[in-house]
């Protein structure tokens, strides 16, 4: 029996249920922080855990495996696209009744927004939700230099104590033993040694890890994920980290309550979200933050469904339009659909992968796909990456989510291009790797479209704003068929 059964974490913590959360960092990016994250979550799961799992930082890829493997939805951690407030809140949402909290950390333990400074790094974040830090380390081309490797994480800033490592890409039992000695020269405990199998691998494209939803024989890769995982790792060790829980981390303040009465009565809000395999980068706290607002979050298919459904707002989030533009090209009765309904002026946001359905055409490899048409533009792809980072976005007039000249922050990570109609540019756009500004996405009076995602945890008000320009377009409808 493992020690989180024979202890019972939930009556150590009062404060956040699962006790104290367990998170996967990396010595680096690509070391395999998914696949153990995934499989640990997986391995407690099938040992009866109820699993709350969280990723860092701006990713849609990784939480669509931890929901498979977990059986919950996975919620972003995110400093700077939210607030270090918030983190603490979502972080109390997504544990509550949880056994256990499994956190995937981003990039390297260490790496934040820029070069220097810990701002929305792994490492923040574990410090305000006071985790226990487990290192995952690619061991494929090194022995005892893993040892310098492992004093450095654990030296380089007290504020975050190393709890033990995880040694990915072991080639032998010779190997592990070398590496076990180097990491205890280090003063490191291991808690697992990974041996090297390729059919546990996770493919990867231009966005990184190929989504979950996509994957043929998706269950049976992922059984294969946990049973090397379980097999692999000293799940009694990993656990009995995770039943230590701290004392109550100062700052988490009772939630303030968003949820307000749609203007003038008349019921929810109706949005359209469009989700399926070409449109699914969504965080689940921005769609609760729309609920708040006042919003029915309503899911349809652009891929699958014949038209839009019954709605008040339209929300087209980012994904991979590129991959599935010949099918999103035949169903023309939906692309149809959205057309004439937001010509019509029904309120609508886009992000990244949305913008690029609304445009007129998209080329890919060469061949060009019809898409919506309901922006005047023609987006490519380009075969290498255009953006990718957080970046602060100042809005050049006022739109559905904000009033002329807020500033909003989101995050950027696209291969595809747009030959923007400078005229109805919507945001002025600045990020830390660029000197200047440089103008960004497509905005009217009903339409807001770019490249920029947006976090609607950390934009309440901008949540707020399109659920009531939702709300009274609905009402002028009603009233225009009276």
């Amino acid at each position: 029996m493992s020690p989180i059964n024979q202890t019972g974490a939930k009556g150590n913590n009062s404060w956040s249920g699962g006790g104290r959360p367990l998170v996967i960092a990396g010595a680096a990016s690509g070391v395999g922080k998914t696949i153990v994250a995934a499989g640990f979550m997986g391995a407690c799961r099938r040992q009866g855990l109820k699993v709350a799992p969280f990723k860092i930082g701006p990713d849609y890829i990784d939480p669509g495996f931890h929901f498979y493997a977990a059986g919950a939805p996975s919620r972003n951690l995110d400093t700077w696209l939210t607030s270090r407030q918030e983190v603490k809140n979502i972080y109390r949402r997504g544990a509550a009744g949880a056994e256990i909290s499994v956190v995937e950390g981003v990039m390297g333990l260490f790496d934040g927004r820029s070069g220097a400074g810990s701002e929305g790094s792994t490492a923040e974040v574990s410090c305000l939700i006071g985790a226990a830090v487990v290192l995952v380390v690619d061991c494929a081309r090194q022995a005892r230099s893993l040892a310098p490797l492992l004093a450095g994480f654990a030296a380089f800033d007290d504020s975050v104590p190393l709890a033990g490592c995880i040694l990915n890409n072991v080639g032998s039992l010779a190997h592990a033993r070398e590496l076990e000695s180097a990491a205890a020269e280090a003063g490191v405990t291991v808690l697992g040694a990974l041996p090297r199998r390729p059919e546990t691998g996770l493919p990867s494209r231009h966005l990184g890890l190929v989504p979950a939803g996509e994957r043929d024989h998706f269950h049976e890769k992922l059984e294969l994920v946990i049973d090397n995982v379980q097999e692999n790792i000293d799940m009694d060790g990993l656990l009995s980290l995770a039943v230590m829980a701290p004392e109550r981390p100062p700052g988490f303040e009772s939630e303030s309550k968003f949820a307000r009465e749609r203007p003038g009565g008349g019921g929810r809000i109706r949005l359209a979200v469009a989700n399926d395999e070409a449109f699914s980068f969504y965080y689940v706290d921005s769609l609760e933050a729309l609920a708040a607002a006042g919003a029915e979050i309503v899911r349809f298919s652009p891929l699958n469904d014949r038209e839009l459904p019954v709605c008040d707002g339209l929300y087209l989030g980012g994904g991979f339009p590129e991959m599935f533009a010949a099918r999103l090209e035949a169903n023309k009765s939906m692309r149809e659909s959205v057309a004439a309904t937001v010509a019509a002026g029904l309120p609508t946001y886009a992000e990244c992968g949305g913008l690029v359905y609304l445009c007129r055409h998209l080329e890919v490899a060469g061949k060009t796909h019809r898409m919506a048409a309901a922006l005047p533009l023609e987006a490519r792809m380009t075969g290498r990456r255009q953006a990718l980072g957080y970046v602060e976005a100042t809005a050049r007039r006022g739109n559905i989510l904000m009033p002329a000249g807020a500033t909003v922050r989101g995050h950027e990570f696209h291969w595809s291009a747009i030959d923007w109609d400078f005229s109805n540019a919507a945001y002025d756009c600045t990020s830390g790797s660029r000197d200047e500004s440089r103008l960004d996405g497509f905005s009217t009076g009903s339409i807001l479209a770019s490249y920029v995602h947006l976090h609607f945890g950390g934009n309440r008000a901008a949540a707020e704003a399109f659920v009531d320009a939702a709300g009274l377009a609905g009402e002028v409808k009603a009233g225009a068929g009276s």
